[in-house]
């Protein structure tokens, strides 16, 4: 393990502990060793794994530190979906649920929770489809799965007036809110990354289709 990684992780999670430091560490090797076999991550990012992926994804928790009903689409090679898991475990309680529709990553992330035990499951579904016994959590995550615009119409039915979406976005985001901002309102808190200076986490609350009156009025 690296002292340089454990103490700029420090810088993010604030207390976190060597356990934990160690599970990233074995996840970390996890992805490593499955790679050449499953796309988990582009390949251009490998070299760079600890700080492209995992200290880019370890920077959610702090926003929302006491949620403990968590709920990660499109969760790919488990970015941000495990990397919460086990903050979670080290927390002590909490839950994430993983939506995935790809079997063969599917099968690496129940193979990282198994062999980490974290509190997490895995649906193998297309995030289109109705996944009810998992609705309102109160934090929900998405990263480089689509669109603003595209999430925000996935999201919508899970979100309660407590839930809070956080999207990681890169460069492009105000671009992607110009895009939104007819359809959707929501309350904004906007979070520079602290990895990437050009990237932002985007903490949506509240939620609404502003066009969903607006037809029934014209409908009327």
């Amino acid at each position: 393990m690296n002292d340089q990684h454990f103490m700029q992780l420090l810088k993010i999670v604030p207390n976190v502990s060597r356990e934990t430091f160690h599970d990233l560490y074995i996840y970390e090797t996890l992805v490593r060793k499955w790679q050449p076999h499953i796309n988990l991550i582009a390949n251009a990012t490998l070299p760079d794994l600890w700080q492209r992926h995992i200290l880019d994804c370890a920077q959610l928790f702090p926003l929302q530190p006491e949620a403990e009903n968590w709920l990660d689409l499109g969760s790919g090679g488990g970015f941000p979906g495990i990397v919460i898991a086990i903050f979670l475990k080290a927390q002590g309680k909490g839950h994430i649920s993983l939506v995935e529709s790809n079997g063969k990553k599917t099968a690496f992330l129940r193979t990282v929770i198994a062999t980490l035990s974290l509190p997490a499951t895995v649906y193998n579904m297309r995030i289109e489809y109705n996944y009810s016994d998992i609705l309102f959590p109160d934090v929900v995550t998405a990263r480089a799965l689509t669109s603003l615009s595209g999430l925000l119409n996935f999201i919508v039915p899970l979100m309660s007036h407590k839930t809070v979406a956080l999207m990681q976005k890169g460069r492009d985001y105000m671009h992607e809110l110009d895009e939104v901002s007819a359809k959707w309102q929501f309350n904004l808190i906007k979070h520079i990354s602290v990895v990437n200076e050009d990237s932002v986490i985007l903490e949506i609350r509240n939620l609404r289709n502003r066009t969903v009156g607006k037809n029934e009025r014209q409908e009327k």
